[in-house]
């Protein structure tokens, strides 16, 4: 097959295309940044702006998929500059592939659209799957940075909803936190914190944390790929989200540590200023999990955190870093 990966240079980009070009699939990466340093990446990479039309197009011209992971990091702190560039990123990439693929004379056959976990509810009772999820525009006392990731989020997915492609399938990734050994990723920075003794409990703890280990992320990417009848909404989240609190000491637990110390809320927000974030990252509570991909047969191999999590540790420990 041939994929095109929109945005594919960062780590879930990268996680994808190793696997598919490791199962002699195609892969072209659509990227805004040169390629510098370090050994060239095994598939191609294709320079595109993200806003126009130009040759990068030519790529989707009978592609089997499109993977649209395009967009800035939402890690940063939320500035008028920032909010701008975190919407319009997304819209107007998501515009444009869309122009590209009706211009197609074979368009791709399935479009795989990334979208957040985020957009659900702040909620500690039930969890939000497809079908019963409470989303976050029902939410009127969220704080402000809250609902703005939520007015991303719901954005992303209007313009994506608003594209007319009838020989497309088409399908939202409302996608948790995926943990890999990748450097800088979650995993990473959390795993980090408790190497140093600060891994403990964040905020008052109870807040739920939505996860898919990078294994299963990419078995469900080519699992959706295989499946034809699937199509709309689709959450990528293991069915075991967990607290905050029982999160944190399955990590120092894996790692060993005795010991984290915990980070009330006011301690986040100042660390957050220093590290150019926002403590929504942490403090809200993401109950997700995917009710659709269970009921159409696929089998997570990660649905416990504490084992996940030990197997995280013993890669890094390895040194192998997926």
């Amino acid at each position: 097959m041939k994929i095109v990966l929109p945005g594919g240079s960062g780590h879930l980009g990268t996680l994808i295309a190793r696997a598919c070009h490791a199962r002699g699939d195609e892969v072209v990466v659509l990227s805004r940044q040169s390629v510098t340093g370090g050994p060239p990446p095994a598939w191609r990479v294709v320079a595109w702006d993200g806003v126009s039309l130009g040759p990068w197009a030519s790529e989707l011209d009978g592609a089997d998929v499109l993977f649209n992971l395009a967009g800035r990091s939402v890690n940063c702190r939320y500035t008028q500059a920032n909010r701008r560039e975190i919407l319009e990123s997304r819209l107007a990439s998501t515009k444009v592939l869309g122009d590209a693929a009706a211009r197609a004379k074979r368009p791709p056959r399935i479009w795989l659209q990334s979208s957040t976990a985020t957009i659900y509810a702040h909620r500690y009772d039930a969890a939000n799957d497809e079908t019963h999820g409470v989303l976050g525009g029902q939410e009127p006392r969220a704080p402000g940075t809250w609902r703005f990731s939520i007015d991303v989020a719901t954005s992303w997915e209007r313009a994506f909803n608003a594209l007319t492609l009838p020989a497309t399938r088409l399908v939202t990734l409302r996608t948790a936190i995926v943990m890999h050994t990748l450097p800088g990723g979650a995993f990473d920075v959390l795993l980090g914190l408790v190497r140093r003794g600060l891994g403990g409990t964040s905020g008052d703890g109870r807040q739920y944390v939505s996860w898919i280990h990078a294994e299963d992320f990419v078995r469900a990417i080519q699992w959706l790929i295989d499946h034809p009848e699937i199509e709309g909404i689709v959450n990528l989240a293991s069915p075991g989200p967990l607290p905050n609190a029982d999160f944190m000491r399955a990590i120092r637990e894996a790692w060993g540590a005795s010991v984290g110390l915990p980070s009330p809320a006011w301690l986040l927000e100042i660390g957050a200023l220093f590290l150019r974030t926002e403590t929504e990252l942490v403090l809200k509570s993401r109950r997700v999990v995917s009710t659709r991909l269970a009921g159409e047969g696929f089998e997570f191999l990660w649905q416990h955190w504490p084992t996940a999590a030990s197997a995280l540790v013993r890669q890094i420990r390895d040194g192998r870093r997926n």
